[in-house]
Protein backbone atom coordinates (compact mmCIF):
# COMPACT_ATOMS: atom_id res chain seq x y z
CA UNK A 1 0.00 0.00 0.00
CA UNK A 2 1.34 3.02 -0.84
CA UNK A 3 2.51 5.58 1.76
CA UNK A 4 0.63 8.74 2.08
CA UNK A 5 2.03 12.51 2.42
CA UNK A 6 0.44 15.56 3.62
CA UNK A 7 1.83 18.38 1.28
CA UNK A 8 0.23 21.82 3.40
CA UNK A 9 2.09 24.84 1.57
CA UNK A 10 -0.05 28.10 0.53
CA UNK A 11 2.27 28.67 -2.71
CA UNK A 12 0.04 26.86 -5.33
CA UNK A 13 3.08 26.51 -7.98
CA UNK A 14 4.67 24.90 -5.30
CA UNK A 15 2.23 22.69 -3.84
CA UNK A 16 1.12 21.50 -7.32
CA UNK A 17 4.86 20.75 -8.31
CA UNK A 18 5.30 19.11 -4.67
CA UNK A 19 2.25 16.63 -5.56
CA UNK A 20 2.94 16.06 -9.15
CA UNK A 21 6.96 14.87 -8.17
CA UNK A 22 5.54 13.16 -5.21
CA UNK A 23 2.68 11.49 -6.83
CA UNK A 24 5.27 10.15 -9.58
CA UNK A 25 7.03 8.30 -7.21
CA UNK A 26 4.00 6.67 -6.12
CA UNK A 27 3.08 8.21 -2.95
CA UNK A 28 -0.65 8.86 -1.90
CA UNK A 29 -1.01 12.40 -1.38
CA UNK A 30 -3.11 15.17 -0.43
CA UNK A 31 -2.20 19.28 -0.75
CA UNK A 32 -3.51 21.73 1.25
CA UNK A 33 -3.06 25.65 1.91
CA UNK A 34 -4.18 26.70 5.16
CA UNK A 35 -3.12 25.85 8.45
CA UNK A 36 -6.12 24.88 10.27
CA UNK A 37 -7.18 22.74 7.32
CA UNK A 38 -3.79 21.01 7.63
CA UNK A 39 -4.37 19.76 11.33
CA UNK A 40 -7.75 18.35 10.29
CA UNK A 41 -6.43 16.65 7.05
CA UNK A 42 -3.57 15.67 9.59
CA UNK A 43 -5.56 13.57 11.87
CA UNK A 44 -8.11 12.40 9.45
CA UNK A 45 -5.02 11.20 7.35
CA UNK A 46 -2.91 10.13 10.02
CA UNK A 47 -0.23 10.38 7.18
CA UNK A 48 3.38 8.84 7.26
CA UNK A 49 5.04 12.17 6.11
CA UNK A 50 3.65 15.73 6.55
CA UNK A 51 5.53 18.39 4.18
CA UNK A 52 4.68 21.33 5.85
CA UNK A 53 5.32 24.93 4.81
CA UNK A 54 6.25 27.64 7.87
CA UNK A 55 4.41 31.00 6.86
CA UNK A 56 0.68 30.11 6.47
CA UNK A 57 -2.43 31.43 6.79
CA UNK A 58 -4.89 30.34 9.89
CA UNK A 59 -2.11 28.80 11.99
CA UNK A 60 2.11 28.83 11.55
CA UNK A 61 4.27 25.85 10.58
CA UNK A 62 5.37 25.99 14.51
CA UNK A 63 1.94 26.04 15.82
CA UNK A 64 0.77 22.96 13.93
CA UNK A 65 3.81 20.89 14.71
CA UNK A 66 3.86 22.04 18.15
CA UNK A 67 -0.21 21.02 18.07
CA UNK A 68 0.64 17.68 16.06
CA UNK A 69 3.44 16.70 18.67
CA UNK A 70 1.19 15.97 21.37
CA UNK A 71 -0.98 13.97 19.25
CA UNK A 72 1.23 12.06 16.69
CA UNK A 73 4.56 11.11 16.04
CA UNK A 74 4.27 11.57 11.89
CA UNK A 75 7.54 13.10 10.63
CA UNK A 76 7.54 16.30 9.71
CA UNK A 77 9.78 17.80 7.05
CA UNK A 78 9.49 21.79 7.47
CA UNK A 79 9.39 24.36 4.23
CA UNK A 80 10.65 27.96 4.69
CA UNK A 81 11.49 31.09 2.33
CA UNK A 82 13.39 32.25 5.09
CA UNK A 83 17.28 31.21 6.23
CA UNK A 84 17.38 32.54 9.88
CA UNK A 85 19.39 29.93 11.52
CA UNK A 86 16.96 30.93 14.81
CA UNK A 87 13.57 29.53 12.27
CA UNK A 88 16.01 26.05 12.05
CA UNK A 89 16.32 25.67 15.70
CA UNK A 90 12.87 26.67 16.79
CA UNK A 91 11.73 24.58 14.11
CA UNK A 92 13.38 21.42 15.32
CA UNK A 93 12.54 22.00 18.73
CA UNK A 94 8.62 22.28 18.59
CA UNK A 95 9.10 19.06 16.20
CA UNK A 96 10.36 19.35 13.17
CA UNK A 97 12.64 16.00 11.91
CA UNK A 98 14.09 18.24 8.68
CA UNK A 99 14.08 21.25 7.50
CA UNK A 100 14.37 23.06 3.90
CA UNK A 101 14.98 26.39 3.13
CA UNK A 102 13.62 27.27 -0.68
CA UNK A 103 14.64 27.86 -3.34
CA UNK A 104 14.96 23.90 -3.17
CA UNK A 105 16.01 21.24 -5.60
CA UNK A 106 13.37 18.67 -6.17
CA UNK A 107 15.13 15.97 -6.52
CA UNK A 108 17.35 16.78 -2.92
CA UNK A 109 13.32 17.30 -1.33
CA UNK A 110 12.46 13.85 -2.92
CA UNK A 111 16.03 12.48 -1.35
CA UNK A 112 14.60 14.00 2.46
CA UNK A 113 11.36 12.36 2.00
CA UNK A 114 12.48 9.21 1.44
CA UNK A 115 14.77 9.18 3.93
CA UNK A 116 12.52 10.36 6.55
CA UNK A 117 10.05 7.26 5.41
CA UNK A 118 12.32 5.00 5.36
CA UNK A 119 13.69 5.94 9.12
CA UNK A 120 9.78 6.12 9.90
CA UNK A 121 9.64 2.63 8.55
CA UNK A 122 13.03 1.15 10.35
CA UNK A 123 11.04 2.85 13.76
CA UNK A 124 7.88 0.70 13.58
CA UNK A 125 9.26 -2.47 12.74
CA UNK A 126 11.32 -2.25 15.98
CA UNK A 127 8.18 -1.13 18.12
CA UNK A 128 6.70 -4.31 16.03
CA UNK A 129 9.33 -6.78 17.19
CA UNK A 130 9.50 -5.77 21.14
CA UNK A 131 9.10 -8.63 23.42
CA UNK A 132 7.75 -8.65 27.07
CA UNK A 133 9.69 -8.19 30.41
CA UNK A 134 13.36 -7.76 29.29
CA UNK A 135 15.98 -9.96 30.57
CA UNK A 136 18.13 -8.54 33.24
CA UNK A 137 21.12 -7.50 30.55
CA UNK A 138 18.91 -5.55 28.62
CA UNK A 139 18.85 -3.22 31.22
CA UNK A 140 21.31 -0.43 31.59
CA UNK A 141 21.10 1.54 34.93
CA UNK A 142 22.91 4.29 36.45
CA UNK A 143 21.53 5.61 40.09
CA UNK A 144 18.03 6.29 39.15
CA UNK A 145 18.14 5.99 35.80
CA UNK A 146 17.48 2.57 33.48
CA UNK A 147 16.96 2.01 30.31
CA UNK A 148 14.94 -0.95 29.57
CA UNK A 149 16.62 -1.67 25.76
CA UNK A 150 13.98 -4.12 24.65
CA UNK A 151 10.64 -2.30 25.94
CA UNK A 152 12.20 0.85 24.64
CA UNK A 153 11.94 2.72 27.70
CA UNK A 154 13.68 5.39 29.94
CA UNK A 155 12.96 5.10 33.90
CA UNK A 156 13.69 7.81 36.25
CA UNK A 157 12.93 7.46 40.18
CA UNK A 158 10.80 4.59 38.90
CA UNK A 159 7.91 6.39 36.40
CA UNK A 160 8.61 5.83 32.42
CA UNK A 161 9.54 9.28 30.47
CA UNK A 162 7.82 10.53 28.14
CA UNK A 163 10.02 10.69 24.95
CA UNK A 164 10.50 11.07 21.24
CA UNK A 165 12.46 8.12 19.48
CA UNK A 166 15.44 10.22 18.54
CA UNK A 167 15.84 11.22 22.66
CA UNK A 168 15.59 7.72 23.19
CA UNK A 169 17.61 6.59 20.21
CA UNK A 170 20.04 9.10 21.54
CA UNK A 171 20.47 8.39 25.20
CA UNK A 172 21.17 4.66 24.54
CA UNK A 173 24.10 5.82 21.83
CA UNK A 174 25.67 7.57 24.43
CA UNK A 175 25.07 5.61 27.86
CA UNK A 176 26.35 2.64 25.43
CA UNK A 177 29.78 5.13 25.42
CA UNK A 178 30.13 5.90 28.64
CA UNK A 179 33.06 8.26 29.43
CA UNK A 180 33.68 8.38 25.73
CA UNK A 181 33.87 12.17 24.30
CA UNK A 182 32.06 12.04 21.06
CA UNK A 183 31.50 14.57 18.46
CA UNK A 184 28.59 16.18 17.38
CA UNK A 185 29.19 14.82 13.72
CA UNK A 186 29.86 11.17 15.41
CA UNK A 187 26.93 11.32 17.25
CA UNK A 188 24.65 12.86 14.13
CA UNK A 189 26.25 9.75 11.66
CA UNK A 190 25.22 6.59 14.31
CA UNK A 191 22.22 8.20 15.52
CA UNK A 192 20.50 9.76 12.58
CA UNK A 193 22.35 7.85 9.53
CA UNK A 194 24.87 8.95 6.98
CA UNK A 195 21.42 9.68 4.64
CA UNK A 196 20.78 12.72 7.10
CA UNK A 197 20.56 16.06 5.68
CA UNK A 198 20.70 18.38 8.74
CA UNK A 199 23.40 20.00 10.94
CA UNK A 200 25.24 19.33 13.67
CA UNK A 201 22.75 21.49 15.43
CA UNK A 202 20.40 18.71 15.48
CA UNK A 203 22.39 16.87 18.27
CA UNK A 204 22.43 19.91 20.03
CA UNK A 205 18.37 20.48 20.21
CA UNK A 206 17.86 16.61 21.57
CA UNK A 207 20.48 16.77 24.35
CA UNK A 208 18.72 20.02 25.68
CA UNK A 209 15.36 18.12 25.43
CA UNK A 210 17.10 15.41 27.23
CA UNK A 211 18.98 17.27 30.04
CA UNK A 212 15.61 18.63 30.65
CA UNK A 213 13.89 15.29 31.14
CA UNK A 214 16.78 13.13 33.38
CA UNK A 215 19.08 16.10 34.87
CA UNK A 216 18.65 17.14 38.38
CA UNK A 217 19.70 20.48 37.32
CA UNK A 218 19.67 21.16 33.09
CA UNK A 219 21.59 24.13 33.65
CA UNK A 220 24.09 22.21 35.65
CA UNK A 221 24.51 18.83 34.06
CA UNK A 222 26.11 15.95 35.45
CA UNK A 223 24.69 13.53 33.29
CA UNK A 224 25.56 14.57 29.64
CA UNK A 225 28.21 16.72 29.91
CA UNK A 226 29.58 19.13 26.97
CA UNK A 227 33.20 18.52 26.15
CA UNK A 228 34.41 21.78 25.07
CA UNK A 229 35.57 21.94 21.48
CA UNK A 230 34.06 18.60 21.13
CA UNK A 231 30.99 17.43 21.52
CA UNK A 232 29.40 15.33 24.38
CA UNK A 233 30.56 12.91 27.13
CA UNK A 234 27.53 10.87 29.38
CA UNK A 235 28.59 10.20 32.85
CA UNK A 236 25.93 8.01 34.02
Amino acid sequence: MPETILVVEDEISLQETLVYNLKKEGYTVEATGDGRFALEAARRLKPDLIVLDLMLPGLDGFEITRILRREMTTPVLMLTARDDEIDRVVGLEVGADDYMTKPFSMRELVARVKAQLRRARLMREELGTQALPAPEADILTFGNLNLNLTRREIVLDGEPLAVKPKEYELLVYLARHRGQMLSREQILQSVWGWDYFGDSRTVDVHVRWLRQKIEADPAKPARIVTVRGGGYRFEG
